[in-house]
């Protein structure tokens, strides 16, 4: 039963480290429109920009550990740019409110 038990646990914290992921691919190709309200800011405020600061923590452990085989694989600046550049634009310079 502990087994079971630890194996949903791990399982459950690497479905949730794998979520933020998914907002920096939706937003590549995003441009901004400005219609926002108050409750689309909340949200952005309280949910949003919380779980991309994650995804930009996590890209960049993930950076730095994949950085031997990208740096044999000849792609470090495109393995920069995916996993700490485009998490921290959508973090800090997205207008609060436009997803």
């Amino acid at each position: 039963m502990a087994g079971q038990k630890r194996i949903m646990v791990v399982l459950l914290v690497a479905a949730l480290l794998m979520v933020p992921f998914g907002a920096s691919a939706m937003a590549k190709g995003s441009d901004y429109p400005m219609e926002n309200s108050a409750e689309l800011m909340a949200a952005d405020f309280a949910v949003v920009r919380p779980l991309q600061f994650v995804s930009l923590v996590s890209g960049t452990v993930f950076f730095i550990v994949s950085l031997p085989f990208s740096a044999l694989g000849d792609n470090v600046s495109d393995a920069y740019t995916k996993m700490m550049v485009e998490p921290a634009r959508m973090t800090f310079l997205r207008p609060l409110g436009v997803f």
